[in-house]
């Protein structure tokens, strides 16, 4: 199926050649659909601009399940015929699945494309039939590679997701250990088809380790400085907007009892509502198409007025979609317990090397390491687990 299609186009101000690319305000994070060829190129020379260095460090994230080919350098990806312009819920696809299943998709492109003659048939998200003249094919690795050659220091790591439930402890995990070692800077780019639900949940993922880094490295170094307001650093002071509909603030039944049994759970529903907030649409400060929580609100608030078969698949996306927004609560606590353990309770070292006034440690960005993994965390509060499944449904 080819990525590409009529209005794929959601926001202003495009990027040539890649779909829906936007900042995340406040973090140097950005969300995008699939770029062609030449379109990796313009995203990477507009976030490098002026000032970062295009051999310096930039993070890429592939959030797909299904595998990609680019055709004259255009993505074309292979999906089951009950999947063409449908959400691509795959099932259990790893990084290395995905990766044996491009390598397989590029071999029966070749081959297709031989006993046609030098074409290739395909079809759009709408299953009308194309016939492509192939006059370059490419695997979505060995186009990486390319663009490497002008940007070095790019790394790009696949992390197949589903569309709407929350990616499995161990995706979070990925992401998180792609990006210890990185600095506060450091460009961070998530891309899914179109620039939607799995590019935005992945910025999200980003967004809150990027403030475990602020909350981590500076906290502390501000609280030395005399006359200097340290509230201006905490994370969790967000407040929503009192007059919205309870729904729209994300108070579900279930995300209520997760906010009860977590320690400080309404700090960890407050920063993470804020970082919801900023990558989602521009009523909500943000600068993208989805907004995660308020989505599921509006999923609700439709429910009632439509037929049984409607109902039934949006009452398990309503299902999956609470899932996620808990389980993006639950990572929170985890990167604030994070963030207090790299403050205070450091090695003997690391209070030698990074040790402040009052006892304090500020660890450089790219110095901080996470104490334990967030599978582990979710291993020590499995209770967390039966919570969502028995409550997500109500």
């Amino acid at each position: 199926m080819a990525d590409g299609f009529d209005k794929i186009q959601k926001l202003p101000d495009p990027v040539p050649g890649c779909p829906n690319f936007r900042r995340v305000p406040g973090f140097k994070v950005y969300c995008c659909g699939q770029p062609t060829i030449a379109g990796f190129e313009n995203v990477l020379n507009k976030v490098c601009g002026d000032t970062y260095p295009k051999d310096g460090p930039i993070i890429w994230f592939n959030l797909r399940q299904e595998p990609n080919v680019y055709v004259n350098g255009d993505p074309i990806c292979a999906r089951p015929p009950n999947k063409i312009g449908e959400y691509a819920e795959l099932g259990a696809i790893t990084r290395d699945i995905q990766k044996a299943n491009e390598e397989e998709f590029l071999k029966v492109c070749e081959m297709r494309k031989t006993e046609n003659g030098g074409k290739l048939k395909a079809v759009d998200i709408n299953k009308k039939e194309l016939e492509i003249e192939v006059k370059e094919l490419k695997s979505l690795s060995q186009v990486i590679e390319g663009v490497k050659e002008k940007f070095p220091g790019l790394v790009h790591w696949r992390v197949p997701i589903c569309n709407s439930a929350a990616p499995l402890a161990g995706d979070f995990d990925i992401i998180c250990k792609t990006l210890v070692g990185t600095a506060i800077n450091t460009p961070v780019i998530i891309n899914d088809q179109v620039g939607l639900s799995r590019a935005t949940t992945g910025c999200v993922v980003a967004c809150l380790f990027k403030e475990f880094q602020i909350s981590a490295s500076f906290e502390g170094l501000v609280e030395t400085v005399p006359g200097i307001n340290a509230s201006l650093l905490k994370t969790d002071r967000y407040v929503m907007n009192p007059e919205k509909d309870t729904l729209f603030r994300g108070e579900f039944e279930v995300v209520k009892t997760l906010v009860s049994t977590l320690k400080d759970g309404a700090a960890a529903k407050n920063e993470c509502d804020k970082v919801i907030d900023k990558n989602g649409t521009p009523k909500t400060g943000g600068t993208g198409i989805k907004q995660l929580r308020e989505n599921i609100a509006e999923s609700k608030l439709s429910y009632e007025i439509m037929d049984d078969a409607a109902q039934a698949f949006l009452k398990m996306k309503i299902m999956d979609n609470i899932h996620k927004y808990f389980f993006m609560i639950a990572f929170t606590a985890y990167m604030r317990e994070a963030a207090e353990v790299a403050k205070n309770a450091g090695t003997d070292e690391e209070k030698a090397k990074n040790g402040l006034t009052g006892g304090k440690i500020s660890t450089p960005a790219d110095q901080l390491k996470l104490p334990k993994t967030f599978v582990l965390y979710m291993e020590e509060h499995s209770g967390l687990r039966n919570i969502v499944e028995e409550g997500k449904g109500k």
